[in-house]
């Protein structure tokens, strides 16, 4: 179990451009190879390299788990391809909608999720079919964007500091594991646009403070590389 450091594009606000689930990461295809292997080595996953509607905004614009991924309507075929080579099993939707941000929108992981409460009910039904878990809605510190403002994985969920107590017992409720507060890169509290992470380990923004790192250990159950 690892928490490794890393920028993207020069850019520490990495949860923006990739995304992670207990079996696949997906980063744009400009990422180097020495950090892909450090990518498989710290979450243990196959990395898939794509952009989404050939944007590098990969974890701005689609939401996963195990099971499933959420992707905007303008999505090409040649991504979805090259997702479903990577892993065959997983479910995929295309979002028909005016609605590109779905990584922002959606927070989840293998035993639930929390949406925007601006999606309407039947992308609720679409998005709950593909990811294979109950879908709420629910917002953050008073905030509706779930997917930037927190990161979930099977082990613990790190959310924005202002999250309300109320909120905190919805988050448990839905993503079954304990949920914490911290900020990632240096006090930034939307945390899912500075971390991603699963059961296996956590890559966090390359100017996250050691303070930092304590938290994110604590919560997601990971720790510190040495």
């Amino acid at each position: 179990m690892l928490i490794d450091l890393m920028g993207f594009f020069g850019s520490a606000s990495i949860g923006v451009y990739s995304l992670a689930t207990e079996k696949i990461a997906i980063v744009p295809p400009q990422i180097s190879e020495n950090k892909i292997k450090r990518l498989e080595e710290c979450l243990q996953v196959n990395v898939v390299k794509t952009t989404i509607g050939e944007s590098v905004l990969v974890g701005a614009l689609a939401s996963a788990n195990s099971n499933g991924i959420v992707l905007p309507s303008y999505v090409t075929d040649e991504e979805m391809r090259t997702i479903k080579l990577a892993a065959p099993d997983i479910n995929m939707m295309i979002m028909e909608t005016k609605r590109t941000a779905y990584g922002n929108m959606v927070l989840a992981n293998d035993k639930g999720a929390i949406a925007d409460p601006r999606l309407k009910g039947e992308d609720l039904a679409s998005i709950s079919d593909t990811l294979g878990v109950d879908v709420a809605l629910g917002e953050i510190g008073g905030l509706p964007y779930a997917g930037s403002l927190a990161t979930a994985t099977n082990k613990g969920v790190l959310a924005h500091p202002l999250l309300k107590e109320e909120e905190q017992q919805r988050l448990k409720d839905v993503f079954k594991v304990p949920v914490d507060v911290g900020t990632v890169n240096c006090g930034l509290p939307y945390v899912g646009m500075g971390l991603i992470a699963n059961s296996h380990g956590a890559v966090a923004g390359f100017v996250t403070t050691g303070p930092e790192l304590f938290i994110i250990g604590q919560a997601l159950d990971v720790v510190k590389e040495k």
